[in-house]
């Protein structure tokens, strides 16, 4: 149905905002000749004739607005308020907001957010609120604790599907209100994230039957106290738990049975043990610095893995084969290898997606990058590969020292499933040569290889740099990084096929050029 106007112009939303009476985020002031859309109630000198059309539909069209979007609607006419005041997505952050956080001092930002989001939830039925997310700066003081607690009374009510709540500020001293997800409240929630806060569940939390998702970030909770939520949470399907400091020993429980996904990551913790009796779990992730003693249970219908752990490569070799014989996908970052990986016993029939990360100051001067072949003649099946091998200093034998007799694997044989490699922080070493040489002569369904020398951490290019510069880097890293072009040039290029596209992304000329 069509709006028929007085003024053929329309307003554009300004990223300007200020906060009307109403709670609601209004829209900037009417330049002259571009006059507001508002209906007869409103008191604007435009005039809108708004269709007529039942309550519901009005909110079901808010329901599918973005907050903010939804709130500039409810500035332009009195007609909508009322769907405004039961929308359904709520989500509260300085960005949302729109507050600059360098217009003022930490203070002041912190009663504008505060006094804004108290203004809006106050002014918000609570009825109806399926999403809730909450996250708040570096602003947060204990002073805060009581506009939380009033904003998650307002908001958190049955038929909430969705709770997002997340302090950035580090050891934030803040209790979440367990009380508010017992009596029904917690029965419809879906996801439940929550970042930086005590919490404290018991007995008296009642059945989240709905739960499906559970994400735990520096939250200062206890064994029991996870093995109680874990435990009325039987449609647990996606387990998150990270840096959660004050868990010894993490048990997942057999009643998790649709549980599928377990990602574990402790940081420098005081995690000692890792139980798993949930017996469907296909996708398990796992960061330690420390030794952990860690039992999976049943692995063979593991999927997917991967693994944050110092000298886990060689590991892999001698046991995931017989262990995880269905692995699929399969994620490797090591900080520290010393021993070479080993030949493989059996073989991963099913893996198609191979990343190893071997990240440091230094490796050992002797690591042998070829013996990672035997991962590759191991999975026949594998598609892409994917190799990290940054160092700050590179240590190994370079090509360019001993550029004889370049080796090969013993009894290679062809690989016809292999797409896709890329090995980043490419240098000189001649084990990473020789490696490269043999992925090309035995993978015959190559068909793209991608090499990135060693250079900064963030390319100027990278998503997410919004300084238009690489970062900063030292000097002996360009240049190995440039000694490693060389060999690609001399060693690498004049071995590839025709059938193969090779990439080859060289230090940074525009950021880096002087430096060299």
């Amino acid at each position: 149905m069509a709006i028929r106007t007085r003024s053929a112009v329309a307003v554009k939303p300004n990223p300007v905002t200020s906060y009307a009476a109403d709670g609601l985020i209004a829209l900037p002031a009417r330049r002259k000749g571009l006059p507001c859309q508002q209906d007869e109630n409103s008191h604007g000198s435009a005039h809108i004739e708004i269709p007529i059309l039942p309550e519901d539909i009005w909110r079901h069209i808010h329901s599918l607005m973005p907050m903010r979007d939804a709130a500039r609607a409810a500035c332009v006419s009195h007609s909508f308020l009322s769907s405004w005041r039961y929308h359904p997505n709520l989500n509260f952050s300085s960005e949302t907001l729109g507050l600059d956080k360098n217009a003022c001092g930490r203070d002041k930002l912190a009663r504008v957010f505060y006094g804004k989001v108290d203004h809006i939830l106050k002014r918000h039925s609570g009825t109806g609120v399926k999403k809730l997310k909450i996250q708040i700066n570096s602003i947060y003081s204990s002073e805060g604790s009581g506009y939380l607690n009033n904003w998650l009374q307002i908001a958190v009510k049955p038929g909430i599907e969705e709770l997002t709540f997340v302090l950035i500020q580090y050891k934030a001293n803040y209790d979440f209100p367990c009380s508010l997800l017992s009596n029904g409240s917690g029965d419809s929630v879906q996801y439940l994230h929550l970042s930086n806060c005590s919490f404290h569940p018991s007995v008296t939390l009642g059945c989240l039957r709905s739960l499906t998702r559970l994400h735990l970030c520096l939250v200062r909770i206890t064994d029991d106290e996870l093995g109680c939520l874990l435990s009325y949470s039987l449609a647990l399907k996606r387990l998150e738990i990270r840096y959660c400091y004050k868990i010894v020993c993490l048990k997942v429980p057999c009643l998790l049975q649709r549980l599928r996904s377990l990602e574990v990551f402790t940081g420098g913790a005081k995690l000692e043990r890792i139980v798993n009796e949930a017996p469907n779990v296909s996708s398990f992730a796992f960061e330690v610095r420390n030794t952990v003693q860690l039992s999976l249970g049943e692995t063979l219908q593991m999927k997917s893995l991967e693994m944050v752990c110092p000298g886990y490569v060689f590991h892999a070799c001698a046991k995931l084969p017989s262990s995880m014989p269905n692995l699929e996908s399969l994620t490797i970052s090591s900080s520290k290898e010393i021993a070479p990986a080993t030949t493989l016993s059996s073989k991963f029939l099913y893996l198609r997606h191979l990343s190893i990360a071997l990240i440091g100051s230094t490796f050992s001067p002797a690591y042998d990058y070829l013996s990672l072949a035997s991962f590759i003649n191991a999975a026949p099946s594998l598609e892409n590969f994917n190799l990290n091998v940054w160092q700050r200093y590179m240590q190994n034998v370079s090509i360019f020292a001993d550029s004889t007799d370049l080796r090969r694997m013993k009894e290679a044989q062809q690989h016809q499933s292999l797409k896709s490699v890329r090995i980043t922080a490419f240098s000189s070493a001649k084990s990473l040569v020789e490696l490269t040489c043999h992925i090309l002569e035995t993978a015959t369904s190559l068909e793209f290889l991608t090499l990135e020398a060693l250079q900064s951490c963030m390319r100027c290019t990278a998503r997410g740099n919004n300084t238009g510069k690489c970062s900063s880097v030292p000097r002996n890293i360009l240049m190995e990084g440039l000694r490693g072009v060389v060999a690609i040039r001399r060693y690498i290029e004049p071995r590839v096929p025709p059938t193969v596209k090779l990439h080859v992304l060289e230090p940074c000329c525009s950021c880096h050029g002087i430096e060299l």
